[in-house]
Order: C-alpha cells, then structure tokens, then sequence
C-alpha cells in the first residue's frame, strides 16, 4: 500500500517511514510528487492535519497522512501550540524559536516548566472521506535552560524527558520514536489501520 505524506519536514518525514515501514507501507511525499503544502488556517491541530492531508489526497488521487504537532508550555498558556514551527516569525527557524522560547521562560524556576509535545495524524482513503482515521499522542516533560544535544529537530534539545533525565535531542533515534508524541500518535494510527476498509 502506498500513501502519501502531507510534509516537506526531513526529520518527520524520517520518522514516518521507521514507524510505518514495519505495517508494509511505503510512504511517498508530496514533494516528490510536486504538491505544494497547503495552507494552515485551522484554529486547532486536526483541523490543520485535515486540510494538509486533503490537499495531498486531492491533489494525488493517493491516500493521504496529514499531521499537526507542536509544543505547548504551560506557563506559557500553552504556548507556541499551533504556531510552534513559526514561533519566533519564519516557518521552520529551529534556533530562533529555541531563543525565543528560552527568553520567555527565563524567569520560570524548573518546577513551573512543565510541558508537552502533543501531535495527530490524520488518514484519509480518498479527498472526500467522510471518516477519517485520527490518532493522536503526547509527550509530557520539561522545558531546560539551555540546550542539551544535537540529535532531534525542532524544540528536542530544551525538551527535557522526566523518566530518563535527558533531552530529546539526547535520545537514540529509535528509542526517541517508542517514547514521542508522534511515535504514540503512529503506534495508535497502526492500531486502527489493522481493521480499516480501504
């Protein structure tokens, strides 16, 4: 089975095909196939993973993963949330939005630096399907002071795990896919997948 993805983020991207690879499905992106990102106006992040796997189903006749993710700080009121990715002005600036976010916590003591990274995944058979598949996951932690690690993408290097007192820049990448938002999200998505009607 063939789906495509609804990303032009490589570390996503990377992380799909290690989780999905297992199922026996190939995964091809909408890059590759020369469909240009859909425009992110949803007020949450299924509607956001909707209207990008719609996009790529419509604009392919393939099926389709949409996903939506962010980090979502609570002393922050939840913030970056959906604007995660274009926290600090451009889309996909990692270190501005690590710089950005460490200013605004800068004051916070550790024990008021609660977090999570939160993500769904939307599947769609076709454009117009009336029942999508929607799973979700999330990956309680910490915001640190300061980076720690070079692996990861993203806010992973001030996302401090609780459990293993490492950030998720720090982690093995196959153990950092068992333990992450998204990893949780595409572990339920296999789930339902084991039963759906294509």
């Amino acid at each position: 089975m063939k789906l495509v993805v609804a990303s032009s983020n490589p570390g996503k991207l990377a992380e799909f095909r290690e989780l999905l690879a297992q199922a026996g499905i190939g995964l091809v992106t909408q890059g590759e196939l020369g469909v240009p990102d859909a425009e992110e106006t949803g007020l949450t992040f299924v509607e956001n993973a909707l209207l990008k796997a719609r996009n790529a189903a419509r604009l392919t006749g393939l099926p389709a993963l949409g996903d939506d993710s962010g980090l979502c700080v609570d002393a922050l009121g939840g913030a970056p949330g959906l604007y995660s990715a274009r926290y600090a002005g451009a889309h996909g600036d990692a270190q501005a939005n690590i710089a950005k976010l460490l200013e605004a916590m800068k004051d916070v003591p550790m024990e008021r630096r609660g977090a999570h990274f939160y993500a769904v995944i939307v599947l769609l058979r076709h454009a117009d399907d009336p029942q999508p598949v929607i799973a979700e996951g999330r990956w309680s932690g910490q915001i640190l002071h300061a980076p720690q690690g070079d692996g990861g993408f993203g806010y992973d290097p001030v996302f401090l795990d609780p459990d293993n007192r490492i950030s998720a820049a720090q982690f093995d990448p196959v153990i950092k896919n068992r333990l992450s938002h998204r990893g949780r999200a595409l572990a339920s998505l296999r789930q339902k997948l084991d039963g759906l009607e294509w």
